[in-house]
């Protein structure tokens, strides 16, 4: 039986683990198995494979192989730098981040909130643009750390993130910044960003899930979350993955080599697709800034439908897209950061995010361009009942009795 064509638009959710990927992973699960904390052979030539993969990633973002710690995720990693920056600070309880960062971020400080610490969520314009100023005016002397995002998942609208760090760097704040939808995209450089820290992610630039990594500048204060064995130069603790870290390396490679391809090719693409939905579907309007934005993403409402019976529709003709980010996906709440940039409830609900990739094709825009807009068609005729009584037939929500 012959597998069903996918033709995948949400690149911001997970990437395809590329086969270069692959390739170099496979002999770390089946071959070179060993411990790198081991004092023996067959675990330092682990160890000394996963030193290799350090540097790659550290060439990635032109940082020291010393400031890169191997995180399981960027949860993790950005948990990790707001944690550090209050326990290496214990006379700092504040904490100034965005209304519109992942939710790794957003729900990480609520937690701290409770716990007793202040947060504040600066907002953001229509646009999805941060004020700068306002930043500025928002940093207190108990300002431990300001984080913020680098590039937004839904949206793709992008923070001046450079001008941000020279703010925080001038009143002495320590400056973080979750970058995990950036590599492959736009240029990293944290020298020349001067941030303190920096978050990713390897599924996002086509490497497995289950690994990430924290960028800590040297000599910022540090302090581990997680606490075991003394891995990771005493930063991390726990056997570190060292499967997914080579691949990692070698993802970063290909992120490197593909950039250019990502902001013209793939930039044509998306441009393509978002032109031609607004041309030819009435009531079709882009969400956030047009620029500056990464090069792969389109965040476009609908009027009068709701996102979840398109996805519904573009499911059952192959498409992948999604409502916003992955990980409130099932949420029955509009999308925050859409909400967070003044859009009313239903224009939220009604958007629907197209990411694309360096795996994604011409064909595969035109067959997008083709089935949207009779699904938009045939929803908008569709009377709200009829539409809500489908979208809870597919959440196996039993139908009302109108339509039993």
């Amino acid at each position: 039986m012959s597998q069903r064509k996918i033709y995948y638009f949400d690149n911001n959710a997970t990437t395809r683990v590329a086969p270069e990927v692959v390739e170099v992973l496979l002999p770390f699960l089946t071959e070179h198995w060993g411990n790198p904390s081991s004092a023996y052979r067959f675990g330092s030539d682990v160890a000394r494979h996963m030193e290799v993969a350090r540097e790659k990633c550290a060439a990635l973002i032109n940082a020291d192989p010393r400031e890169i710690i191997f995180t399981s995720c960027g949860t993790e990693s950005n948990n990790t730098a707001i944690h550090s920056a209050l326990v290496t600070q214990p006379a700092k309880r504040h904490i100034l981040t965005t209304a519109v960062e992942h939710s790794a971020n957003i729900k990480f400080c609520q937690t701290l909130a409770k716990r007793g610490n202040a947060v504040t969520f600066l907002p953001v314009d229509s646009m999805g643009e941060l004020d700068v100023h306002l930043l500025a005016e928002s940093i207190r002397p108990d300002t431990a750390i300001v984080s913020a995002i680098y590039a937004n998942n839904e949206t793709g609208v992008i923070f001046p993130i450079e001008e941000i760090a020279a703010l925080c760097r001038a009143k002495g704040v320590l400056f973080h910044t979750d970058a995990v939808q950036t590599p492959g995209k736009l240029k990293l450089d944290v020298k020349s960003l001067g941030v303190d820290s920096l978050s990713l992610s390897a599924h996002k630039l086509h490497a497995p899930k289950g690994v990430g990594l924290l960028y800590a500048r040297k000599n910022t204060p540090y302090q581990p979350y997680l606490v075991g064995g003394g891995q990771e130069r005493g930063r991390r603790g726990g056997t570190e993955n060292v499967a997914n870290i080579v691949a990692f390396g070698r993802a970063a490679d290909l992120a490197l080599a593909t950039l250019n391809d990502e902001n013209t090719r793939v930039r044509a693409l998306r441009d393509r697709l978002e032109e031609t939905l607004i041309r030819s579907i009435s009531g079709t309007v882009r969400n956030g800034s047009k620029e500056p934005r990464l090069p792969n993403t389109a965040n476009l409402s609908f009027d009068g439908i709701e996102a979840e019976a398109v996805l519904l529709l573009l499911d059952q003709a192959g498409i992948c897209a999604s409502s916003g980010s992955a990980c409130t996906t099932g949420s029955l709440e509009p999308s925050y950061v859409l909400t967070a940039m003044g859009l009313s409830s239903a224009r939220a609900r009604s958007s629907v995010r197209f990411s694309l990739g360096i795996y994604n094709t011409a064909e595969e825009v035109d067959h997008l361009l083709k089935e949207l807009p009779p699904i938009i068609a045939k929803l908008r005729a569709m009377s709200p009942a009829e539409r809500e009584a489908k979208v809870a037939a597919h959440r196996g929500v039993p139908k009302p009795a109108l339509f039993s």
